[in-house]
Parts: structure tokens; sequence; C-alpha cells
């Protein structure tokens, strides 16, 4: 058997030209980075704003297990079958974080014969996006410290300095350090901290920013710190707005390549779900829906993040109305949600399987309360059965949803027909009714418990004494009608990973909470979640390579 990246490095891609002239696109409006990938140029952007918008279809999953759930898989072979079907369709996906690729998760380019390719390239630099985000996120670090050490005329509290350095790397020891050793010209000493280029508040603007002037303005409402008064110190007054945006002029732009059918796809941004908003660049969004008439994008993790954030934030603030939703689970994930262990899963066993499902069935219901209609899919595996599939079918249509099998992985465009016909019917037939979960003007507090209640299923929520504290100041600062971006396990529906299935009878717990006044969200952390990855025991680096030739080797 072929893995994925033997089946990338052998497939036959077209010129990035030659994809993009299907969608209206000349190569004039490219910027080429080489022959198989290009950001699209301003004035093409600034060119379709009249266009007529395709419809949106939503790609998300049930909580992922050791057993995979394959959604960036199911999106690309749902994109690769509409062409297939000769549909004019877009994929708009975030771009990969190097972590995952070195740590265990691995890169997020699809698989088998669903994946978006130049493989290698996007799980690695690709267009250097991340690099830009990450330097613009370093210089505004730069500029506060030099400003403290050059008299502070702004009254900073060294103590109360929000703004970390980031990397795009999991490493474990940079989560919390000191600075400032050395003489006297090397600063002040004080404690920092850095989080992975993905949860930084950089990447959340670039993915939410409509263009280059609203991406300034946003950058300006950075705060970085408070001053001895209490008040928050912003980007704009560290006089830092306009570095940050010329470091970030090209990675504002949406970026092309194509799936191993020549289906185009736009990859822009990637914030983590679990510990940011989890979803694609809305620029990149838009622009697809214009280009085309069916756009399929995707949301991190588990519908309880990447969905929740997808409706509630980005939808929210970007103004956009998915037409419907894909729910992807896997029969063997359903399984370990019933109690299997990971070396039994390929054993049939519909007494787990009942015992699990009810994770699924908590997403169904979840989405339900968006008012989008839902199409369920099973990304097949070899060892799933026909009485597993029949007993998950008769699950989802008892519960009003549409269910097909998806086998896009092994089959790739074709694997996928059964799942785009049953969009297509789903978008013929249903109507969208799309509604946020909760107001703007709902409390913070509330706006936290309604989604710790309502998507989580738990009784309450506790909070740490600084984070009540936060809490009453980001109110009395007018913040309080801002979307809450809650960073939670993506393991479990609570803040505890080891709960499967659908727990019950748990509150969740936040110990800390922070605005990102830039992206326009305040960020609550629970249980024991981190904005810094570790590598595990046996990290992914181990096993990549390059050969004499130079083909890298052990990406997956």
């Amino acid at each position: 058997m072929k893995t994925d990246i033997e089946i990338a490095q052998e497939a036959e891609m077209f010129h990035i030209r030659d994809v993009a002239k299907p969608y209206g696109i000349d190569e004039d409006d490219l910027e080429l980075y080489g022959k198989y990938k290009a950001k699209l140029s301003d004035e093409l952007l600034n060119s379709i704003n009249d266009h007529p918008d395709g419809r949106l279809v939503l790609v998300t999953a049930i909580n992922p297990t050791p057993a995979g759930e394959g959604k960036t898989t199911t999106s690309v072979g749902l994109g690769e079958a509409f062409g297939y079907l000769g549909k004019k369709a877009l994929l708009a996906l975030r771009e990969p974080s190097l972590g995952p690729c070195f740590g265990i998760k691995g890169g997020a380019a699809g698989g088998g014969y669903a994946q978006v390719v130049p493989m290698e390239d996007l799980n690695l630099h690709f267009t250097g996006d991340f690099h830009a985000i990450t330097s613009a996120n370093n210089l505004l670090a730069a500029l506060l410290d030099n400003h403290i050490q050059q008299g502070n005329e702004l009254n900073i509290d060294t103590r109360q300095i929000v703004w970390k350095r980031c990397l795009d790397m999991n490493d474990r020891v940079l989560r919390n350090i000191v600075v400032g050793l050395g003489a006297k010209a090397d600063g002040f000493v004080r404690e920092d901290h850095f989080v992975i280029t993905v949860a930084t508040e950089i990447m959340a603007i670039l993915c939410l920013a409509e263009d280059m002037a609203d991406l300034k303005a946003r950058l300006a409402k950075i705060i970085v710190a408070y001053d001895y008064d209490g008040n928050p110190v912003t980007a704009g007054q560290l006089q830092a707005v306009g570095a940050m945006a010329a470091l970030l002029k090209d990675a504002v732009k949406p970026n092309m390549i194509q799936t191993l059918t020549h289906t185009g796809a736009l990859v822009h941004g990637g914030p983590f779900a679990n510990i940011a908003h989890g979803c694609n660049s809305v620029r990149a969004t838009k622009t697809a829906l214009k280009l085309a008439d069916i756009v399929v994008t995707e949301a991190g993790f588990g519908a309880d993040l990447g969905a929740e954030k997808f409706f509630d934030i980005k939808c929210r603030m970007a103004g956009l109305k998915p037409d419907a939703v894909v729910l992807v689970a896997t029969v063997r994930a359903l399984k370990y949600n019933g109690g299997v262990s990971k070396a039994d899963l390929a054993t049939e066993n519909l007494d787990a399987l009942k015992k699990g499902i009810c994770n699924l069935e908590k997403h169904i219901e979840n989405l339900q309360k968006y008012q989008v209609p839902i199409v369920v899919t099973l990304n097949s595996f070899v060892t799933d059965t026909e009485a597993e599939y029949e007993f998950i079918k008769n699950f989802c249509e008892e519960r009003g949803c549409e269910f097909a099998l998806s086998e896009v992985w092994e089959k790739g465009a074709e694997g996928g027909v059964a799942l785009a016909k049953k969009v297509l019917q789903t978008l013929e037939e249903k109507k969208s009714d799309f509604a946020p979960l909760y107001p703007d003007e709902l409390p913070l507090t509330d706006k936290i418990e309604t989604i710790a209640k309502e998507i989580y299923g738990a009784d309450g929520v506790t909070y740490a004494p600084a984070a009540a504290r936060m809490l009453k100041k980001l109110t009395e600062l007018h913040f309080g009608n801002l979307p809450v971006c809650i960073a939670k396990t993506q393991y479990s529906l609570s803040d505890d990973q080891t709960k499967l299935g659908r727990p019950t009878g748990f509150n969740i717990n936040v110990r800390d909470v922070y605005v990102n006044a830039g992206a326009g969200f305040v960020v609550v952390i629970t249980g024991a979640i981190m904005t810094m990855p570790g590598l595990g025991k046996t990290p992914a680096a181990y096993g990549i390579d390059v050969t004499p030739d130079g083909k890298i080797t052990g990406l997956f």
C-alpha cells in the first residue's frame, strides 16, 4: 500500500495557471511561487466583488481519536467529487503548522487519493505566510521591550505585559522563560512566554481581516500590556502597525494550489481550533465564493471547537451564511468512544458502536442548534462492516440527517460521489436558516456558560480568581460585546481529555482569560490546554529525511 507522500509525489500536477483558468483567473492575476502554487493578486480580489456568491459547505467532525477521522481527507475528496460531477467547486482550507508536522499529528494535506498538492511544500514552508506572521508578532514584542528600555513613555507596567513571542514549532521549554538577563543594555529582566504561531493574535487577525486597511486597523487595536493605571497599551501606541503590515503584505493574499484531480484549493491561514478560532481566512473563503458555485471549507478538530467558532466567530464577523454542514465520523472512532482499545477496532462490535455513537449524537444536536442542514458521512475503512454502516445510517436518518458513505481515501473523486450527490440534494431541497448561538449583547460570562452548557453539555462553569477578575475588567473596558473563543482539549466534549463519548455531570474550569482586541474576540483558557504544545516521546521528526536527489521522505 502506497503512503500519502508517495501518492502525492507520483501525481501529475497541472501548472497552476491551468488550474486557475476554469475559475476565470488569468495568469496576470497570479503571483507565482514556482509552477504549482501562487498567490491571488489584490487586483483580482477587487475585480470580483460584484460576482454572485456560490454555496458554502462546512466540513466538521466528531471529537478526534487515535483511530482517525479524516476531516481534511473528506473535505478534499468532496471537492474532487464535485469536480468529477461537473460542478464548479473550490476548496477553502487552512495551511498546516510545522509543529504537528514534526510532532504527532502530521501534516494537513488530506490523505490517500484525496490530497492537495504539492504536499511537501504545503506541509513545510509553503509561501512563507507563517514565517511572516511569526516575524510580525516578534517585531511587536521587540518594539515593546525596546520602548521600555528607551524610557517607557507609556508607563507600561512590566508586571502586566500580555504580548507573547511565538515560534511555529512545538517547543515546551519556551512556555515560561526569563528575558533581559545580562547587562543594563540587554533590557529589563522579566518573565516572558512563547506560544505557537497558530495560536497568536496575528494569525487570527490575518484570517479575519477583509483587506489591508482592515488588517492595519486590527493590528492597531492589539493590546500588548497595561500601564500602571490599568489602561490598555496597544500596538498602535507603540507605532508598530506600519512595519508589521509591511511584513504581512504578501501573507494576506490567499494561496492557490490543486487537488490530485486538479480542483482548485485556496489554502490560507491556519489557526488551531483547540487554542484559536480554527478556520481558514475570511479573504480566501469570500474569494472562493465569488469564483465557484460550491465552496467546501473546513473547521478544525471536532464540531464542539471548530464548527462552534466557525459559526459564532467567523460567520458572525464576516457575514457568512453556510448552506450545509458535513459531519465526519468513522466506525472505528465511534467504537473507540464506546470503550474499545485501538488494537481491537478492526473487529465488528455493535455493542461498542451503540455505546460510543452518543458522541456523534451530541454533535448532531449541537449543529442543529445553528439551523443548518446536516449530512453525516462515514470515512470508510476496509475493516468496517455492513451491519455497522446500517446501524449508523439508521441512527442519523432517525435524527433528521442525511447520510452517505465516503471512500475518498481509497478511490479519490469517485469515492466521494455518493457524498457529493447527497450534499447537492441537501442544497437543493433543504433551507439553511443559520443563526449564531448567542447575541452580541449577552455578557461574557453568559456567553461562556451558553457554550459550556449547550455545546459541551456541562452543568456549569467555574472560574479561577484571576480569570473572574479579568472578565470583570474586560467588561468595564467595553469588550463585553465580543464573541468568546474557548480554548479546550479537542479529545473530549468536556475539558478533561479522558472523558470520551458524551460525558455528563461536569463543569468547565476556566483558568485564564484575555482579549484579542484586534482579532475581535475574548480568549477563554480552560482545563490543562496549552498554547505552546510539546513534542511526544517519538516525534514524527524522527522519520523525516531527504534523499541524495532532494526527495523528502517520511512526511505524512
